[in-house]
């Protein structure tokens, strides 16, 4: 499965873009513009969107992908 076609999945199943989560992600101060916050790891932002919303390690670490900058 295409970097793509994960996103577009999880678009499909939350309702929320990978810009959104990303945003939402800023705004719980697990990220910010340039990635992850300071100390956070990967695991934090997994574990939020596996908790709220009920997505799989693979679909949670493309998300945290996209956060540190991957595209494609």
């Amino acid at each position: 499965m295409s970097f793509q076609a994960y996103l577009d999945n999880i678009a499909a199943k939350t309702g929320k873009s990978a810009d959104d989560l990303k945003t939402l992600a800023i705004g719980k101060g697990l990220a910010d513009a340039k990635g992850l916050a300071p100390g956070v790891k990967a695991t934090a932002i997994i574990d939020w969107l596996k908790r709220d919303f009920d997505l799989g390690h693979g679909h949670a670490m493309s998300i945290v992908a996209y956060i540190k900058g991957k595209r494609s």
